[in-house]
């Protein structure tokens, strides 16, 4: 364990619909409020996607991007990690002009292609607010959520030309031989910051066994490399919990998991926030300020985003 783990917020995603939790940020205002009340709650980190404020339907669109994160700045110091995930369905294209437009410190670098499923979700969501929710759902049983190595190395030149250190996103073993191979490559540079991904139907499922193995093959394939755990669903807490007794960071948030526990959902990311916070400190683990997280992950610091 380490005396100061990241904790990071994702705020609002692009997996949830607005069908299924009312507490869902939206807006840019209700997004940025959001972040900054996970910040006051510990989180030194918010992971940001963007939506339409009238449908809650993801969206690549800078100006909505600009205002939620614009917001986050004026009010904190909060470092922000846009997604290049986007929505599902998204261009290569769409999915970048975030990081080309504000240049942030951090940003998602999803490791490799995968089958990111959401259509069983069907089974459970009946009633939706808005006509595209289940749509988006069900065509994810035909979806292949692309990242080929073109891609990668264009994400990886994108990146480099912004000064955003990327965020790699495993959803499976294979992503760590992906990025060692781009690290042989030269398209990336040590140090490596990686993210567990765990519990997404396409990807492996969440375990501690699973945990502890991607952890040991990542330092057998790269070496040295500071790393953080998402989890999709219920087993976010204890997985989380896990990855910072390892000497690991934990991100929560409503992109993860709408609950705070069983039978009862998050009404804010600050919820969650606090509570792996005080998990941490039960263990000795001090969540670390957005300045500590700066100089953890090796970031260019906020004076030089463009936002």
């Amino acid at each position: 364990m380490k005396e100061k783990a990241i904790i990071t917020a994702a705020i609002t995603g692009s997996i949830h619909t607005p069908g299924m939790s009312e507490y869902l940020p939206v807006t840019p205002q209700e997004i940025a409020d959001d972040a900054v009340r996970a910040y006051e709650a510990g989180a030194a980190v918010c992971h940001i996607h963007a939506r339409d404020p009238q449908t809650g339907q993801p969206t690549p669109d800078v100006n909505v991007f600009r205002e939620a994160i614009t917001r986050i700045k004026s009010k904190c110091d909060m470092v922000v990690c846009i997604t290049t995930g986007g929505g599902l369905g998204m261009t290569a294209e769409q999915r970048l002009v975030a990081v080309s437009t504000f240049k942030p410190e951090l940003a998602s670098f999803n490791a490799g292609s995968v089958n990111f499923a959401l259509f069983h979700a069907l089974e459970r969501y009946k009633n939706f607010k808005f006509d595209w929710e289940s749509k988006y759902l069900a065509m994810t049983e035909d979806y292949i959520f692309p990242n080929t190595f073109k891609s990668m190395r264009d994400f990886a030149r994108i990146f480099a030309e912004n000064g955003t250190k990327p965020e790699f996103e495993v959803y499976d073993s294979g992503m760590v031989n992906n990025i060692a191979f781009m690290l042989e490559r030269g398209y990336v540079k040590k140090p490596v910051y990686i993210q567990f991904v765990m519990g997404v139907l396409g990807g492996i499922t969440p375990s501690a066994r699973n945990l502890l193995f991607l952890v040991d093959y990542a330092r057998e394939l790269i070496g040295d490399f500071e790393f953080s755990v998402c989890v999709a669903g219920r087993a976010q807490f204890p997985i989380c919990t896990h990855s910072l007794l390892i000497g690991g960071n934990a991100r929560v948030g409503l992109e993860d998991n709408l609950y705070l526990e069983k039978g009862r959902m998050a009404k804010s990311n600050a919820e969650q926030v606090a509570k792996i916070v005080r998990i941490a400190r039960e263990f000795g683990i001090e969540p670390a300020t957005s300045n500590e997280a700066r100089k953890i992950l090796g970031l260019k610091g906020i004076d030089k985003v463009n936002f």
